[in-house]
């Protein structure tokens, strides 16, 4: 199957832009890219609008509604997975057609997005996170009730010690997770746990990176800790999840240990902003957190910017509503990146970080997961957190939008 894009400008981070170009996918790759005349099959007009790559979203839970405690004990268990259906068109209709999941979704979601069941975004799992035992998201209350969501193919993630640690990491990999995610300090959505605390320990830790490279797999860490964050990088950690009390020093071990963050700098602002449902019987607890973050977090990420870290664009949508993903690019520049750095971070870097070679720009023989906006980006990025602005969506050659 032959598509052509005509008469579109080109769009890739720290390149000229390309005015009045066509674009010819063949299956699923750019098969070329011309000022001069190609027929094909199917021709799209572009308009004389931008065609960027599709946007990779490194933080994401796509099965997640907000991570509501009560809902879980409430809802039967299908709706948790009927949830990922809109929260997947609302992903996608935001321009982003690759997201790393870091908790919640199983392999079911990646079959289906590879059959083609549903219009969804390509998924790099992590399954379930590992966490210690009354940890952050250890969902046994004090009431005795459980309200960890498991079911057969979806380990529960709890683990405590060397042993089993080692088996959960085994576990999840069985599973089907492409990386592990690890909660290694506590966090703004559990109760009795605080975010500038360190979890697990270093021999807990470094096992978990050690099991997780015998098979080639990336480790991942929640963090907001500065201890944490140093016991993950000295581990061999390959992320940073947050970073909330990063400083300077963390920062520089960070750039000289290829360790990359993922800031997240949108779920916080916006949790700031709109707060938690009335009906939430921890809202008031998961506020004051949320206000102690809210206070650095920007101003540490800033410098993890100037010390020249890795940072990667990543939302924790599921934490908040789906489809505000490239709102984030906005927080990236206000931490002093330029366009080209915000747009890299959520496509050609995000790509490379994934491990993917042929992703995340429009070049030839590159996949053709692409999105078509109205105006330059490079101009004024905020132009892609209007959903409205990105035309269409192409993911393997397919129009999705």
């Amino acid at each position: 199957m032959q598509t052509l894009i005509e008469n579109v400008n080109i769009v890739n981070p720290f390149e000229e832009v390309q005015t009045n170009h066509n674009v010819l996918i063949e299956d699923n790759v750019i098969k070329k890219i011309t000022s001069g005349k190609i027929k094909a099959d199917t021709v799209i007009d572009g308009e004389d609008n931008y065609l960027l790559p599709g946007f990779i979203d490194c933080h994401t839970h796509i099965f997640a509604k907000g991570f509501h405690k009560e809902e879980n004990m409430a809802n039967p268990l299908g709706l948790h997975f009927y949830n990922a259906v809109p929260h997947a068109l609302q992903t996608i209709n935001a321009g982003v057609t690759t997201i790393r999941d870091c908790g919640s979704a199983d392999l079911s979601f990646k079959l289906a997005q590879q059959k083609k069941l549903f219009t969804a975004p390509k998924i790099h799992l992590s399954i379930t996170p590992l966490v210690m035992t009354g940890g952050h998201f250890d969902l046994l209350l004090p009431s005795g009730w459980d309200m960890e969501i498991i079911y057969p193919g979806f380990p529960k993630g709890r683990c405590d010690g060397v042993e089993e640690v080692l088996k959960k990491t085994r576990e999840v990999r069985r599973a089907g997770a492409d990386f592990i995610k690890v909660m290694a300090s506590g966090g703004v959505l559990t109760t009795n746990t605080s975010p500038e605390f360190a979890q697990f320990n270093k021999k807990e830790l470094k096992t978990i990176v050690n099991e997780a490279k015998s098979s080639n797999m990336k480790v991942s860490a929640h963090c907001h800790s500065l201890k944490g964050m140093n016991n993950c990088i000295d581990a061999g950690f390959s992320s940073i999840e947050h970073g909330t009390f990063i400083d300077r020093k963390t920062s520089q071990k960070m750039v000289k240990k290829n360790v990359s963050l993922v800031a997240t700098l949108l779920v916080h602002q916006f949790l700031a902003k709109n707060g938690f449902p009335a009906w939430d019987s921890y809202a008031a607890e998961k506020t004051a957190k949320l206000k102690e973050i809210v206070k650095v977090h920007k101003e540490n990420i800033s410098v993890a910017y100037e010390e020249g870290v890795n940072i990667l664009m990543g939302t924790d949508s599921g934490v908040i509503p789906h489809g505000h993903n490239l709102e984030e690019l906005i927080h990236l520049t206000d931490i002093g990146m330029s366009s080209d750095e915000a747009i890299a971070a959520g496509t050609v870097n995000a790509a490379e970080f994934l491990g993917f070679d042929n992703l995340g720009l429009v070049k030839e023989n590159y996949a053709a997961d692409l999105i078509l906006v109205n105006s330059n980006p490079l101009d004024d990025v905020s132009v892609l957190s209007n959903n409205d602005n990105i035309l269409k969506v192409i993911q393997d050659g397919f129009v999705v939008k």
